[in-house]
């Protein structure tokens, strides 16, 4: 759960929602520290590998949907989502959001 601006915010439910686009082969959700709110979600998207047209604004529209819906908030969207080749993950192959987390921090 990510504490934005002193509500919550879903990773899970994100993750789930951005992993429903056609393009995205796989995603994470973590808290970025901000100086305005406290936290606010910070999304690492990895498209599909015949894939190179997707982007950051893909993502936003395809939320969008849920926004529109009733589903989730205008400010549960992350301002940032960043393309990557890969995603961190353990030694059991789950994703280390620990290690997402401290790059960010470190950023």
């Amino acid at each position: 759960m990510i504490k934005s601006g002193g509500e919550w915010v879903s990773s899970l439910a994100l993750e789930d929602l951005i992993g429903q686009h056609p393009d995205v082969a796989a995603v994470a959700v973590v808290a970025r520290p901000d100086p305005d709110w406290g936290e606010c979600p910070h999304a690492l998207v990895v498209a599909r590998p015949d894939d190179d047209q997707l982007d950051a604004e893909a993502i936003r529209s395809h939320l969008q949907q849920y926004v529109d819906a009733g589903r989730i908030s205008s400010w549960w969207v992350p301002r940032e989502i960043e393309l990557v080749d890969d995603i961190p993950r353990t030694s059991v192959g789950k994703i280390d959001k620990k290690a997402i987390r401290h790059r960010l921090a470190q950023s």
